[in-house]
């Protein structure tokens, strides 16, 4: 009896060891301060405990549906000339709109020869009617394709699940520790962004918001003064496969005026199509440049346009405006670059865009605030306070009304807080104001555990029974109702974290990691104590309960 209590106590012993190396580490010195950098090292504090910057980003995910009919459109292109069927254009009747009332989901083959009408339905409706639904009109001289709403929600929920990759990605070069970077479930297609630490906003907005959608497109026309002129070139009717965009700053127009560029609607290369971006200097002018490596297959295409199309003009869009328009000399592989009168921070940061990749859409600010650190702290300083007091206040009240037992469950609540903060350091999560709420939720869960444990030995001694026996029947009646409550809680907390947005997880990570460590504490730990307690009662001697 006494080697299995002894094997019990170095199992305790040992657990206490393992999670205080999980709140701690090793530290470097045993100096407080050496200590406190461990436990800081170890314990992540989420935005609320230290500040930070706090974002609600709106994904403008009709865009993506944009560029992927646009897509479509060189497709079917692509596709009918090759099987040499006849037609005249292939465009988009209603493109996306700046006030978004436009319908990008929808792309127009028009002028089909009525010979060939059967033979280009046929071909449509193999390779698109997966995503598309074909309507003809005129004899099928004409066909649209409307993409199907399954795939504009599939897509839809893509092109957010690819922006918070992306995001995320990008934060990363910020050194952020433990950002929050997820979907916002309180509205549609919405991303909340929470990066502790970081005081910066407008660093932050930059990296992120500056999608620089980073594409090139070849250049119809301009430059032109202003959009008027523009559409006089093309007499006043602007071609559904072009686009009027403007540029400024000495890159585009050789001035700081607004002019304005006639462009083919579909890319030559966009963001997507970037492997690599590090920043540069040209040794020629001492001008800052971005260089560049596109992937393999975009490399192809770039070669084949450019080659096809020397003396002809390209230009290199960001952020929806014409940045520079350089003139094709010859053909140009997977390699290049993008020069200008950059500032260190903007090439530094366009190279970033470029190696994290594309966002899918832009993003729409909903929300953007920071989080001092003073209050932070403040949180800190009160919640710890709580914390403390409330443990203080739950001991001292077991002491008094369970005489010596109560150091059986003070003990056991000791155990329970080391082995809590220990999960948290090993699982590096991030410990939130209402988590520390949560610990002290697990205070009085890890109480009430006790006190139906020692109110059931009361009863058990009041019956007449023995100490030992007392004991154990004590133990043995609670069990299922601590195991019951603390089930039915953990499953509670799971809802929580499946379904809540970032401080309500930590509240319900730290609320389950409590009530697992309570089990242990209260019905092992606790359990353990007695024992070796019962071992030094005289024959006859009751435990002080």
């Amino acid at each position: 009896m006494k080697k299995n209590l002894k094997n019990k106590i170095a199992l305790i012993i040992a657990v206490l060891l393992v999670f205080l190396y999980g709140i701690f580490g090793i530290p470097s010195g045993l100096s407080g301060k050496a200590i406190l950098e461990a436990l800081n090292s170890r314990i992540h504090r989420g935005l609320d405990l230290q500040g930070g910057v706090h974002l609600i980003l709106q994904v403008e995910v009709k865009e993506a549906v944009n560029t992927e009919t646009d897509n479509v459109v060189a497709r079917v292109q692509q596709d009918l000339k090759t099987a040499s069927l006849s037609f005249s254009q292939v465009y988009k009747p209603d493109p996306l709109k700046q006030d978004e009332s436009g319908k990008p989901e929808v792309v127009q083959v028009d002028g089909i020869a009525p010979t060939n009408s059967s033979a280009v339905r046929s071909l449509l409706d193999q390779k698109y009617s997966n995503e598309y639904d074909i309507a003809g009109s005129n004899n099928d001289t004409s066909l649209r394709l409307t993409m199907k709403p399954q795939v504009i929600k599939d897509l839809d929920e893509k092109t957010v699940q690819q922006a918070i990759e992306t995001i995320r990605d990008r934060v990363d070069t910020l050194g952020v520790s433990e950002p929050v970077i997820q979907e916002y479930n309180l509205g549609a297609n919405q991303i909340l962004v929470e990066l502790p630490g970081i005081s910066d906003l407008d660093r932050v907005k930059t990296i992120i918001q500056s999608t620089a959608r980073l594409e090139i497109h070849a250049v119809v026309g301009g430059p032109f003064q202003d959009e008027t002129s523009a559409l006089a070139s093309v007499s006043g009717a602007l071609p559904p496969d072009e686009m009027i965009v403007h540029g400024s700053g000495a890159l585009a127009t050789g001035s700081d005026s607004d002019q304005v560029y006639i462009l083919q609607r579909i890319s030559i290369v966009s963001g997507s199509d970037f492997r690599s971006a590090d920043p540069g200097v040209d040794s020629n002018t001492g001008q800052r440049r971005v260089n560049f490596t596109l992937t393999n297959d975009a490399g192809e295409k770039f070669y084949d346009y450019t080659s096809q199309n020397v003396g002809k003009s390209m230009a290199v869009l960001m952020g929806g405006r014409v940045r520079e328009v350089a003139r094709i000399d010859s053909g140009i592989h997977d390699q290049g670059y993008i020069t200008g009168s950059f500032s260190p921070v903007e090439v530094e940061v366009l190279s970033k865009m470029l190696r994290t990749g594309a966002l899918p859409a832009s993003l729409n600010y909903l929300e953007d605030r920071t989080v001092g650190a003073s209050l932070g702290a403040d949180s800190v300083r009160k919640g710890i306070t709580a914390a403390i007091v409330g443990v203080l206040l739950v001991m001292a009240f077991m002491l008094v009304y369970y005489r010596s037992s109560g150091i059986n469950a003070d003990l056991a609540l000791f155990l329970n807080l080391v082995i809590l903060l220990g999960f948290l350091g090993f699982s590096k999560a991030t410990l939130t104001l209402p988590g520390i709420a949560g610990v002290i939720l697990t205070i009085g869960m890890g109480v009430d555990s006790n006190v139906l444990i020692f109110e059931r030995i009361r009863e058990e001694i009041r019956a007449g029974k023995a100490a030992s026996a007392a004991v154990d029947q004590g133990f043995a009646h609670a069990w299922v109702t601590i195991v019951d409550t603390h089930v039915t809680t953990i499953v509670s907390a799971a809802i929580l974290f499946l379904f809540g947005t970032g401080p309500v997880k930590g509240f319900a990570v730290t609320l389950t990691f409590g009530l697992l460590a309570n089990l242990f504490t209260a019905v092992f730990v606790s359990r353990v104590i007695f024992e070796a307690h019962l071992n030094k009662l005289k024959p006859g001697e009751m435990v002080s309960i």
